[in-house]
């Protein structure tokens, strides 16, 4: 059977589909400056021929490092639609690891935003090995600058030559768990993400999104969404919450996707109480877990906008907490992930391989058109991560009869005390419904009775002064006595990885360096 038959339009096709159905419309718009539907439609075109140009094998890879940039995500699109796979660096990540994604990812192109990442660019270019060209958007004093070049081509109307087995995209993972891995997928597993999100996020029409986190990542997942709602992408560089309040007032913005630290900032901002957010329809909101207290404290002042959403760099989306489960009167649906998206077949599983008794702790196990095809170059890897016909997330969570999932922990971040398997999440979710309770971390260190002492993390919330007898006893009292605190660190920050989850890595290997146990 011809396999194509059932392929989904491939993304970069939809992209076109959506920019022609509104020529007229605003597709993006910055502080200095917009793109109409038709302007994108064009660029992109011109960035195709640019690519093509160049005569590459299909699939060879692009990277692409940059802030938050319209023309630069239409290079991504045109560059897919040249048969060509796409590979996002990551705008917070080191030298290291953008070298490593590039060599790794053995990209042939690397296009920089040379206004932002001027310098980075010219140190990637400079020690990349395999890189046949470097485009510049902008000038530099490397690579060719793109913006020059598509001027000599002229008009050109964008058509897309990739089809279902052609590589669309390599993204690689934040790395939080040891060694970055690149997730590969082909159109085939690609072309379903955008109207899975569409289906079962609560996005609205004509939204006007505004970007804030990088488009690199999660937040880049609602750009095509967004268009093809005819709706205006609202392009920040950086989170500025001052700039993130006065664009939501002054946009009339109805639908933005934070991190927890991002929505903590707005709500301790006085500017908050002061700005009209009464356009805002959706707040996204993922990539960690929130606190609860704060939760409530959001949907108080910012109105009843908040949802969740879950998923990974391997399988992206895979539930959401919609609007009207986060709902006061119901504050238990607040430590859930959510509720399986419809295109998503999810079940909680046992090391065996046998899903579990509803309320029973095992791993989230999922297949969706849209999980990735592999990890590049790590089979090994791959057939752990996709024994027995399902992508194995790493995430510990419990299901109840209704099929809410509510994540206990990462199965690598699980401690062992005393002989009892603990997951820090439970015990942070205790932690941080205590109001003197910024934000927490919990991780087990060392310890020569108890093998690994549970220890709590936590930055109290400005003007406080938490007690830590009092914060063990909450969790003793709510969980039992395992699971309470062996001890209690009070530190300004913790360290965060580029994507806005806390670092365990780093927590940890301040605790272990030295002993024999993986800090990964």
């Amino acid at each position: 059977m011809d396999m194509s038959l059932h392929a989904f339009p491939t993304v970069c096709a939809q992209t076109l589909r959506a920019l022609a159905r509104y020529p007229s419309r605003t597709a993006f718009s910055w502080p200095e400056g917009t793109l109409s539907y038709r302007g994108a439609f064009d660029l992109i075109g011109r960035m195709q021929s640019v690519f093509m140009q160049m005569n590459l094998p299909p699939g060879s890879r692009v990277a692409l490092l940059t802030a938050n940039r319209a023309d630069m995500w239409c290079a991504g699109v045109a560059a897919q639609l040249a048969r060509l796979g796409i590979t996002w660096l990551h705008p917070l990540g080191s030298l290291q690891d953008q070298l490593f994604q590039l060599e790794d990812s053995e990209s042939a192109i690397l296009v920089v935003d040379s206004a932002a990442f001027h310098d980075r660019g010219g140190e990637l270019a400079a020690s990349a090995a395999g890189l046949k060209a470097v485009f510049t958007v902008g000038r530099a004093q490397y690579g060719t600058d793109l913006l020059k070049a598509i001027e000599a081509v002229g008009h050109v109307t964008p058509r897309s030559f990739a089809g279902p087995d052609d590589i669309a995209i390599l993204n690689y993972t934040g790395g939080t768990t040891g060694r970055s891995k690149g997730a590969l997928r082909y159109h085939r597993q690609y072309g379903g993400f955008a109207g899975a999100i569409l289906a079962d996020f609560e996005i609205p029409e004509a939204a006007r999104y505004l970007a804030v986190a990088p488009i690199s990542h999660v937040a880049g997942t609602k750009v095509l969404p967004t268009l093809m709602t005819g709706g205006t992408v609202h392009l920040l560089k950086g989170f500025d919450p001052e700039a993130v309040l006065l664009t939501i007032q002054r946009e009339r913005i109805n639908f933005t996707l934070f991190v927890p630290t991002m929505i903590y900032v707005l709500l301790d901002h006085p500017a908050l109480s002061r700005t009209d957010l009464s356009s805002l329809e959706l707040l996204l909101y993922g990539a960690s877990a929130m606190s609860t207290s704060r939760l409530a404290e959001g949907i108080e002042r910012i109105g009843p906008v908040f949802s969740q959403l879950y998923g990974q760099t391997e399988c992206y989306p895979v539930s959401v907490l919609r609007k009207a489960d986060h709902d006061p009167k119901t504050p238990e649906l607040f430590l859930s992930c959510g509720f399986p998206i419809s295109s998503c077949d999810v079940k909680i599983l046992d090391d065996h391989n046998q899903e579990v008794a509803t309320g029973e702790a095992g791993e989230i196990c999922v297949r969706a058109p849209h999980v990735m095809a592999e990890y590049w170059k790590q089979p090994h890897v791959t057939a752990e991560t996709l024994k027995n016909g399902w992508l194995h997330t790493g995430d510990i969570a419990r299901q109840d009869e209704r099929g809410y999932m509510f994540i206990l922990d990462r199965k690598k971040d699980m401690i062992v005390s005393g002989g009892f398997n603990i997951f820090p999440r439970e015990i942070e979710d205790v932690l941080s419904e205590h109001s003197d309770v910024a934000m927490v971390a919990v991780v087990g260190i060392p310890d020569e009775k108890w093998g690994e002492a549970v220890t709590a993390i936590i930055v109290p919330r400005e003007g406080s002064n938490p007690s830590p007898d009092e914060l063990i006893n909450l969790v003793k009292s709510r969980k039992g006595s395992a699971h309470a605190p062996k001890q209690v660190q009070f530190v300004k920050q913790l360290p965060m990885t580029g994507v806005g989850k806390v670092d365990k890595k780093i927590l940890r290997a301040n605790f272990w360096t030295g002993r024999d146990r993986m800090v990964g």
